[in-house]
């Protein structure tokens, strides 16, 4: 069997209601002097959408993903992809020779306690208008 592949590149699927998956976002799009990343919160019909492809529960998510060449990439090795691909943060390319289980481990604590942490969103944060137009709805 072969794993599910989605058409579009350099999305973010992240949790819209998420106060530090919210910052995230705006950093990566604060970061990202290419605009090569786009962003859809888990929320939007097409965030759920993605999300039920690879396996995860729109509505309890676990996990933000990136795709790229057409690939998920979960937990750590999300977070990891998209910071190595912003011009300041390629060192940050040699964390994913750590072990997974250890990187996923230190991710899963922060996912398991990000709204008692940072606090959560009644509704989805709306982007500014110039970040608007890198968002998939």
């Amino acid at each position: 069997m072969t794993a599910p592949r989605w058409p579009d590149d350099d999305v973010i699927l992240y949790d819209g209601v998420c106060v530090f998956c919210s910052r995230w976002i705006r950093f990566v799009a604060a970061s990202d002097c290419d605009r090569r990343f786009r962003f859809t919160a888990i929320q939007s019909n097409y965030g759920a959408r993605l999300a039920r492809t690879f396996g995860i529960d729109p509505v309890d998510p676990d996990t933000n993903a990136v795709i790229q060449g057409g690939i998920a990439y979960f937990k750590s090795d999300a977070a990891l992809t998209v910071l190595s691909s912003l011009p300041r943060y390629r060192w940050t390319r040699a964390l994913l020779t750590l072990p997974k289980p250890l990187r996923d481990a230190v991710y899963n604590l922060v996912a398991k306690n990000r709204y008692r942490i940072f606090g959560k969103y009644d509704a989805c944060f709306v982007p500014d208008a110039a970040m608007r137009e890198r968002v998939m709805e």
